[in-house]
């Protein structure tokens, strides 16, 4: 080997050190800053405790854990068909013109910022959910929309991908055999890609677990289990976002924690996506 593919080589292995180090430095901060008072209060009362109030020394996350999950539920609900779907078209059934017009569309999704997002939510999503109603429209369901249309690009860039490399052979074969081309689709084609989509959906959900601004803004940021998806919810980020900035010692201990929490919530997610396709394509 050359002396400049050495170096190059040295190089990208310090690059790669560089960010598991990140990681590294990231999880110890937050767990030297939030185990103390996780071991002070109580493993299951910082976890299935009902109440958060500061100002008491109470810290129960138990709503926001809910939140979160109702949330990121709704959005997958939203998204995963309407992407799945759309990814479909693109790999399929759309002309390479009518697909050039609509990738740049998605890719312009992922671009935008979150606070924009938020500003839709709040002018557009949540008075007409007002309005339908009757309530005061700031909710799980106005989060699930947001969020729904927020991990879009994901899914549906991720599963395009996986569905175009899928064989062409495979296609040409259940054609061959007498189906019609939706059935290839339908029982060829997506079985064989289910590793990529599964991976997309799993990348998604992780995408809307660990939204803040736009969940900030149109979710109502109640600290109360919702009762339903019309009522209003604070998420785990949504805490830590609303918080952090006047909390102090103890307070801000628990936000700490409740980004341990989170920590662990989106790297479980992510080792997911490397390991659920591995069992799917078997």
């Amino acid at each position: 080997m050359r002396l400049s593919e050495r170096i190059i080589e040295k190089m990208l292995v310090i690059c790669a050190a560089i960010a598991l180090l990140g990681i590294a430095v990231i999880a110890v901060f937050i767990t030297k800053e939030g185990w103390p008072i996780i071991s002070k209060i109580g493993i299951k009362a910082f976890f299935l405790g009902k109440d958060w109030t500061p100002t008491k020394g109470v810290y129960g996350i138990f709503p926001m854990i809910i939140g979160s999950i109702y949330v990121t539920i709704g959005a997958l609900a939203i998204g995963v068909p309407i992407g799945i779907s759309c990814a479909i078209y693109l790999a399929e059934i759309a002309s390479p013109k009518v697909s050039a017009i609509i990738k740049p569309g998605i890719e312009l999704l992922a671009g935008i910022p979150s606070v924009i997002y938020g500003l839709y939510g709040m002018t557009v999503i949540v008075p007409i959910i007002r309005d339908l109603f009757g309530n005061q429209g700031f909710s799980v369901l106005a989060g699930s929309i947001v969020l729904g249309i927020m991990i879009l690009p994901t899914i549906i860039n991720i599963s395009k991908d996986s569905i175009e490399a899928v064989p062409k052979e495979y296609k040409e074969g259940s054609l061959a055999l007498g189906s019609s081309h939706w059935q290839a689709i339908i029982k060829v084609i997506l079985p064989s890609a289910r590793s990529g989509i599964i991976s997309s959906i799993i990348l998604g959900m992780a995408r809307a677990v660990g939204e803040t601004m736009a969940v900030i803004m149109i979710t109502g940021n109640s600290t109360m289990i919702p009762e339903s998806i019309l009522s209003p919810v604070r998420t785990l980020t949504g805490n830590i976002g609303i918080e952090m900035g006047y909390a102090s010692g103890e307070h801000q201990k628990a936000l700490f924690a409740t980004g341990i929490v989170l920590f662990i919530f989106i790297m479980c997610l992510n080792l997911l996506a490397k390991l659920i396709p591995k069992k799917a394509g078997a």
